[in-house]
């Protein structure tokens, strides 16, 4: 280690202890080791990747301050990450990483992965005791673009994963996520973009995992002890799709470990593909950082298919299922199951066996009596639109007035009410809510339902306007 490295460390400790807390010096200054000097660049030594994250995003000012003190306005600072490994052997792993004078890491100045020197890695997906570390896509081929039919609902998010299927990691859309509510095609588009890639790219490693799984596998890697082996097999993948990432919702270990991960990955210019029942902005509990992360690409939303895109599914189904059926059968089950893709699937897969269990001929009759029995067992979800409406005549005004700027008490409670059923009876985000609400914005939507929430429990009179509306929408 070089002296001038120490003495110039040493005196920008000097300068960092008398302008912050002692507590803030002990803990993230006192670790730190000088390694070397080469002309203007000081190589430091720290214990992590979230040490050297919270460095630059907290102390990067005072820390080119002190530099610039001892070697002048073209004074570089280089991090070194030593992390100890679990592979048995004694080499740590190091990474070199560039200061940068934001406070933030641009994806070029990181491009120095993570080496072990030892070749074998440990694989989450296979049994214990047997050597293999062929990496499975746990893909099911069964999802592709072919059956996943384009519509208005779905256009953007579609093409989205077509771009990223074609030219994985190289395009503005990564990570890429899709969101939408139950039984929109979430995890098919998802499976579909993965299975294209592998089709495409047979040499890339590709691999599907839902947040649940990859939740289960790290809390397995911390109770044995393989941490570092869990976060070095996810970075080497090359497409890394994870379903359901709300999951991660108030899991602080999982959510810290995959933010190294995706960066790690999308520095390297890997691909990553998120499913979410929300909408970034609507997810609780999950970290800004991460989230952060989440919006630097494409945020896709599936929407409840329309009409036409109803028909084309219950076809396409029936065709690949070798059925044929009356053209006033399929478009009665698509006028009348709208919520999602899912039911509408089971509606007609129900019908098929109604006919084929009972000997019977499928029937406009036949598929009233299914339909309305499907449409009994599930929740049925109401427009936005229509809540508007609802909400409008009973309390005797127009929806212009109800979307209007107004402030006026009664129209103003009447809105925060329609914002209200809409978050509770549709599957849209708040800002998709606030939108087709009087163009607001999702925070004021979250405030309405608040405000909503507040008064039921204090108003007696509004309380009855919450009962009432709810009845006309059971």
């Amino acid at each position: 280690m070089s002296v001038t490295a120490n003495s110039v460390w040493n005196n920008c400790l000097a300068f960092i202890q008398d302008n912050i807390q002692p507590q803030a010096f002990k803990t993230w200054f006192e670790p730190i080791k000088p390694v070397k000097l080469s002309e203007n660049a000081l190589s430091i030594q720290v214990p992590s990747k979230f040490f050297y994250e919270w460095l630059e995003e907290h102390y990067v000012k005072l820390l080119k301050v002190a530099l610039t003190r001892e070697l002048g306005d073209q004074a570089k600072l280089v991090y070194i990450i030593r992390m100890e490994n679990t592979y048995g052997n004694r080499e740590p792993f190091t990474e070199k990483i560039p200061s940068t004078s934001r406070g933030q890491m641009s994806p070029q100045e990181m491009d120095v992965p993570i080496q072990s020197k030892n070749p074998e890695l440990k694989n989450p997906f296979v049994i214990p005791g047997i050597r293999n570390i062929k990496i499975e896509s746990q893909l099911n081929p069964n999802y592709n673009f072919d059956n996943f039919l384009e519509g208005d609902s779905n256009r953007l998010a579609r093409s989205a994963g077509m771009a990223v299927a074609n030219k994985p990691g190289g395009t503005s859309f990564n990570p890429l996520l899709i969101f939408g509510g139950v039984g929109l095609g979430k995890t098919h588009l998802a499976h579909a973009i993965g299975v294209e890639i592998k089709d495409k790219y047979p040499e890339r490693t590709v691999l599907y995992i839902s947040a649940e799984k990859f939740t289960q596998q790290y809390i397995e890697s911390v109770k044995k002890n393989t941490r570092n082996d869990f976060i070095h097999f996810y970075q080497l993948i090359d497409v890394l799709i994870i379903d359901d990432v709300q999951f991660l919702s108030g899991k602080s270990g999982t959510q810290d470990v995959f933010f190294h991960i995706f960066n790690h990955l999308h520095q390297n210019g890997k691909q990553v593909i998120l499913t979410s029942d929300k909408a970034p902005v609507d997810m609780q509990d999950i970290e800004q950082r991460l989230l952060s992360r989440f919006k630097w690409g494409l945020s896709a939303e599936l929407q409840n298919p329309d009409y036409e895109t109803r028909i084309s599914i219950l076809r396409n189904k029936l065709y690949r299922d070798g059925v044929e059926m009356p053209d006033e059968i399929v478009e009665y089950v698509a006028k009348h199951i709208k919520t999602n893709i899912r039911e509408l699937e089971g509606a007609i897969i129900s019908l098929i066996a109604q006919s084929s269990f009972n000997k019977k001929e499928v029937t406009l009759e036949l598929a009233q009596q299914v339909v309305e029995k499907f449409v009994k067992n599930t929740k049925r979800e109401v427009s936005i639109d229509y809540i508007q409406k609802v909400v409008s005549d009973y309390f005797e005004m127009d929806v212009a007035t109800l979307q209007s700027k107004t402030r006026k008490r009664h129209i103003v409670q009447a809105r925060q009410l329609a914002m209200f059923f809409a978050k509770k009876f549709t599957k849209a985000s708040l800002a998709s809510i606030g939108s087709q609400i009087g163009k607001r914005d999702h925070a004021t939507v979250l405030h309405a339902c608040k405000t909503v929430d507040n008064l039921a429990e204090t108003d007696k009179q509004f309380r009855k306007y919450i009962e009432d509306l709810t009845k006309k929408f059971s």
